[in-house]
């Protein structure tokens, strides 16, 4: 679902992808985070995401798990178990509607896990990459 939202003088235009298991992939002015949704067990419809709820969701992409915020295939993942990362690396490149999508860490850390390989198909939602 895409929202443009603005707060403040600042304007950005958000995409809120599938929720599952508490995370979401958000898209943010083309930047792709993985986002941790509060209340997860509560229902959760997101038709009915509020421009506030959007609001939240920019502030919350201290998740240490990235997911795929689009359905897509990995063009590469720059990174292997074990390396340390800052927050804004890229981590995962997603190919998505013939564009290049950069996944970034939202958090300084340590590559833990990663699900994919070069080439897989991912749905949004798909859990890729942990990062500690």
């Amino acid at each position: 679902m895409l929202y443009k939202i603005k707060i403040g003088d600042e304007k950005f235009e958000v995409e809120v992808g599938e929720v599952k298991e508490g995370l979401a992939g958000v898209t943010v002015n083309g930047e792709a985070y993985t986002v941790e949704v509060e209340n997860y067990n509560s229902i959760f419809a997101p038709a009915a995401i509020s421009l506030s709820t959007a609001a939240t969701l920019l502030q919350a992409s201290g998740s240490s798990s990235i997911v795929a915020p689009i359905p897509g295939i990995i063009l590469d993942v720059p990174v292997q178990v074990g390396e340390k990362v800052e927050a804004g690396q890229t981590v995962v490149i997603l190919e998505a509607m013939k564009m290049e999508n950069n996944l970034v860490s939202s958090i300084d850390g340590i590559v833990r896990e990663i699900r994919v390989q070069k080439g897989a198909h991912v749905k949004t939602g798909d859990l890729i990459l942990i990062i500690d």
